[in-house]
């Protein structure tokens, strides 16, 4: 006979709401083992006794269920004792804190199913399972149980009960487990009966048929409401973008199925491999020209972000029938529920209210979302033909990745990071892991901050955070530091410490955490503007930087902001400062007559005499400012109607078949300068000659690579640093990027970016977070 072990086995990571305890529960039956499973707050715990330890052991490595994520193991011996049985025991609250699964894109089973006429939940637009659903949205506290999210008002039937304790089911301790006979349903509002059903059969055979007639439909789905219209219907988009936005601001589609994104946009291998991911987030891909969608989706855009249904509900909306139909739509708008600039809405009366000036119905559900979180958005960059190697940035991190940890390989005090303004996330480290929030969005109304607040509370309740100390920007306008500033105490009367890190040092810092780097490194930090210590704006960054501090070692030469915050609105300011510091009192011989008769020789000179004036115009070495101003000298964009547009737009004019560049000064003194007036003349001379606005805007993008190599270079020999980082938002321009990294293929040095976080401003609080935690650590605060 053999001897019987026995061991305690307590797992770390996203192991709740993913089908964990049905695997050990069925492993160990497969190999005659006994003992018992259970949620604590810290993870799973098991205790096993028998002889196939090992094997065991080795499986729950190698085979756990594929939305899980592992991060620790720890292993004890115990002493036995007896168990007649395996079996999963009810959830404990003990432990310190576990991490939290993201939302699932619906999973094939349940899709199948979802179209079965012999299912039971054929048709069903809230079917789940194990393997798929909702997780984050629903949570309210851990342990991951039924009664602890949103789907506590539920009581399941006896055949949704039935499952949920059958270990051979795939709904076997499915939390959001439903059915039409016990779980939320779904309805349609309309205006003219407002706040009063629809008499109707059929909520989404109705919705549909409103989609073709034209209107604009609030839908309630996982994280919040979208906006939705029949992207192929111009009046449709056009109604939606003057309700909603007033601006160019690119709007997202929904696609049916791959090839209906195909016929809309190029997508490489990797696009299809991220489009069709469990995480279902919105890809940026090239369009088709001449493009399919009304121009209206996305104006003076040669990308378009896209993304497949994730939902039961969202496959209801495209399919009357079943998948081998015809879709009702080749692509539906999808765009956030939201006012614009405000956190995207997540409560029924909430939409009825605000968004009854866009929306003609609400497509809507009784299941609460506790956690409002937008898509996500990404971006391949680096394409291989076989999508090895390819990589994708995030734009956007928030449904299907928020809230997952990024590992920071050892354990620390718990701090948070605030983030900036712009594109705001906060992040707070718990032990070794950081946990970047969903996206909030950019802090200019109140509405914004009680976001924050909202998704803070919720999150540290979550992961049983307690800061001790928080950082924030420099910058003392922003919400963000504001509110930093005023935590005093946490609840208990502990004292906070609070530290300002500065911006673009905070962007490398980003990259410094999700590489495990503490060393000195060379960071490029290029995006529009961020608070200087000397009072500047910065924004085309190179900084020597460490965890204790940085030493700025390069910078884009200051501009003048003609008007300031008017200048970042209105990039044709920014072309004339940039053409006056390249051209001096020989302004008006160097300047477009297309530019003077776009703007006027008066409304010119304006610019010209306030720029001089430093109450009206800030001096900004943004690198993103660099781009605003050739968008403008080359006609293609004057006005940002949103943040990025005109550098978007100039991106979109790009060729993959030009190499010239133009030349720029790179002046190697103390504090090394780049300065881009030649490279202004050159374009003016460009112009001056009808080269193709193609082929200017390649050259320019090609001379901005120039310079960043240039400059590496030298502070590469003169710090004898080969570490390079590269973060903040220009970076998410991918034919810059991807030139750049083919640049430095050839140079002597190793090149790191934002992989697990935003390059963007979205980024940085995990920045804030890591220096002022190592920092903590080191006892220099």
């Amino acid at each position: 006979m053999q001897d019987i072990d026995s061991l305690h086995i307590a797992i770390k990571g996203i192991v709740q709401g993913v089908g964990f305890r049905p695997f050990v529960y069925n492993l160990a039956q497969e190999l005659s083992l006994k003992g018992f499973v259970t949620n604590t707050s810290d993870g799973v715990f098991i205790s096993v006794e028998g002889c196939n330890l090992d094997d065991f052991l080795e499986r729950v490595r190698t085979e756990s269920p594929p939305l899980s994520k592992i991060m620790s193991v720890e292993i004890s011996p115990s002493e036995p004792v007896g168990y007649t049985v395996f079996s999963i025991k009810d959830s404990s609250e003990k432990g310190t804190f576990t991490l939290v699964s993201p939302d699932i894109s619906i999973c094939n089973d349940c899709l199948r199913e979802l179209f079965d006429k012999q299912d039971r939940r054929y048709h069903y637009p809230f079917i789940n399972c194990t393997n798929c659903g909702p997780r984050y949205t629903i949570t309210k506290s851990v342990p991951y149980d039924r009664r602890n999210t949103t789907m506590k008002v539920f009581e399941m039937c006896s055949d949704c009960d039935a499952e949920y304790h059958d270990p051979s089911n795939r709904r076997f301790h499915a939390q959001p487990n439903a059915c039409p006979q016990c779980g939320p349903r779904v309805k349609l509002i309309g205006l003219d009966t407002f706040l009063k059903d629809f008499s109707i059969d059929s909520p989404m055979r109705s919705a549909r048929n409103l989609l073709k007639d034209g209107k604009i439909i609030a839908v309630r789905g996982l994280g919040g409401f979208h906006l939705a219209c029949d992207a192929t219907n111009s009046d449709a988009v056009k109604k939606l973008r003057q309700r909603k936005r007033k601006s160019n601001k690119p709007f997202a589609v929904m696609a049916p199925d791959i090839e209906a994104i195909t016929s809309i946009c190029h997508v490489s291998e990797k696009e299809r491999q991220v489009l069709s991911s469990p995480a279902r987030p919105i890809v940026l891909l090239q369009k088709r020209l001449p493009a399919v969608l009304t121009d209206a989706v996305a104006p003076q855009n040669s990308t378009l972000g896209c993304m497949l249904p994730y939902t039961p509900l969202h496959y209801l909306l495209f399919y009357p029938d079943d998948l081998h139909s015809a879709p009702d739509f080749k692509a539906l708008v999808m765009t956030s529920g939201n006012l614009s600039e405000e956190p995207i809405i997540i409560d029924l009366d909430d939409a009825c209210s605000r968004l009854a000036p866009v929306a003609d119905a609400f497509l809507t559900h009784n299941r609460d979302i506790h956690m409002r979180v937008d898509d996500s958005v990404v971006r391949i960059i680096n394409e291989r033909p076989d999508s090895s190697g390819s990589k994708f940035i995030f734009i956007r991190r928030s449904r299907g990745f928020a809230p997952n940890p990024i590992p920071l390989h050892s354990d620390g005090p718990d701090v948070l990071g605030c983030g900036a303004d712009i594109k705001n996330t906060f992040t707070l480290i718990k032990g070794r892991y950081a946990i970047p929030s969903q996206h909030i969005g950019d802090m200019e109304n109140y509405e914004t901050v009680d976001f924050f607040e909202e998704t803070l509370q919720n999150l540290t309740a979550a992961y049983r955070a307690e800061p001790e100390a928080i950082a924030y920007d420099l910058h003392p306008h922003y919400l963000s530091t504001k509110w930093a500033l005023q935590q005093k105490s946490d609840a208990g009367g502990r004292m906070i410490t609070t530290q300002g890190i500065q911006h673009h040092y905070a962007h490398i810092a980003s990259v410094m955490a999700e590489k495990g780097l503490k060393e000195r490194v060379i960071g490029i930090s290029f995006d529009g503007n961020g608070y200087g210590v000397d009072g500047t704006l910065w924004g085309g960054e190179f900084l020597i930087c460490d965890i204790h501090g940085f030493k700025r070692a390069a910078h884009l030469k200051y501009v003048p902001l003609p008007g300031s915050e008017m200048a970042v609105r209105e990039p044709w300011r920014i072309a004339v400062s940039y053409l006056q510091e390249a051209t001096g009192d020989q302004l008006w011989d160097y300047i477009r007559p297309e530019f003077i008769a776009r703007h006027g020789k008066d409304r010119i000179e304006q610019i010209v005499n306030i720029s001089g004036k430093r109450e009206f115009s800030p001096l900004s070495s943004g690198a993103g400012r660099l781009f605003d101003a050739v968008s403008a000298l080359l006609g293609i964009c004057d006005i940002n109607t949103f943040e990025g547009e005109a550098a978007i737009a100039l991106e979109s004019h790009v060729v993959q078949d030009v190499y010239e560049d133009y030349p720029v000064d790179v002046t190697f003194q103390d504090m090394i300068e780049i300065d881009f007036s030649y490279t202004i003349l050159k374009i003016i001379e460009d112009l001056s000659n009808n080269v193709a606005t193609e082929v200017i805007a390649t050259r320019f993008h090609n001379t901005v690579i120039t310079g960043i190599i240039a400059v590496t270079r030298k502070l590469s020999i003169m710090y004898n640093l080969h570490n390079v980082l590269l973060s903040g938002g220009v970076f998410q321009n991918r034919y810059l990027l991807k030139r750049l990294l083919d640049a430095f293929a050839h140079e002597e040095c190793s090149v790191f970016l934002n992989e697990a976080v935003p390059c963007n401003d979205a980024g940085i609080s995990l920045g804030q977070a890591y220096l002022l935690r190592e920092r903590i650590k080191k006892g220099s605060i």
